[in-house]
């Protein structure tokens, strides 16, 4: 196991995210970390890369633009972007701790299999640091509830600094969609089912050819005892350790018997 974090007064933090440099998410999420953390750097994505999931840049070159003190953009992915941040921006001066988000919406269910957010911090458990995703659940006709991260994710933060961080485990943080004060708590999960894909919309473009448009609509199961979606929907933060060890133990067991 990784040590835990010992102080996050006195820890290097580095964060990024899949909504890009500009992203409102990032800037609430450094501007709480700065009050918080001992440093922080910000290493992050030029543009949005919702849905990159953990893809890696290796056909074109990447680049990385000095946006301020410690803050840098990198033309490609959430992947690139910690690869990057850890082995080239912070090379002599390595992070203790890496956060990816705060995300506008949830990751919930298998949402995590397509996620940016959760695929950098995955990156960074891969990389043998402790790692985390946040995000913030929304409606897309409504004003987005900063405020809650912002007000709970100390709390958040402090908790988990308490516990070691296995090497294979990443943790997924959804805050709900209700004002700060009207958080219920905070419960520890298990991945939901909730499966995009669904809502397919068809059309026909200008030279004449069918086009497919992936909707925003998920089939989900928000009433699963236990999981992120029930938990998110109840007004709950919901905390979800997560392992980038995809092996299924059952299986291997069945399947060394019958070979």
């Amino acid at each position: 196991m990784r040590e835990r974090v010992k102080s996050l007064r006195t820890a290097r933090v580095l964060i990024s995210n899949d909504d890009g440099i500009n992203a409102p998410g990032l800037k609430m999420l450094e501007r709480v970390m700065v009050k918080l953390a001992g440093e922080v750097w910000v290493v992050a994505p030029e543009t949005e890369q919702s849905a990159a999931s953990h893809s890696l840049t290796l056909r074109q070159p990447l680049r990385i633009r000095k946006v301020s003190t410690r803050r840098f953009a990198i033309n490609g992915t959430p992947t690139d972007s910690v690869l990057l941040g850890i082995n080239q921006v912070m090379k002599d001066q390595r992070p203790d701790l890496v956060l990816s988000g705060v995300n506008r919406g949830g990751n919930l269910g298998e949402d995590v299999i397509y996620s940016g957010t959760v695929a950098a911090a995955m990156e960074g458990t891969l990389m043998d640091f402790p790692a985390i995703a946040l995000s913030q659940v929304c409606s897309d006709r409504h004003p987005v509830k900063w405020a809650t991260t912002e007000k709970w994710l100390p709390k958040v933060l402090k908790g988990l600094m308490k516990m070691p961080f296995p090497r294979s485990v990443l943790i997924n943080v959804n805050f709900p969609d209700v004002v700060a004060s009207s958080v219920s708590g905070i419960e520890i999960t298990r991945q939901g089912r909730r499966k995009i894909g669904g809502d397919l919309q068809s059309g026909i473009d200008p030279r004449g050819d069918t086009y497919y448009w992936v909707g925003p609509q998920r089939v989900e199961d928000r009433f699963r005892k236990g999981s992120d979606l029930e938990a998110v929907n109840r007004g709950a933060i919901s905390i979800s350790p997560l392992s980038t060890d995809l092996s299924h133990s059952g299986s291997l067991k069945k399947l060394k018997g019958i070979f």
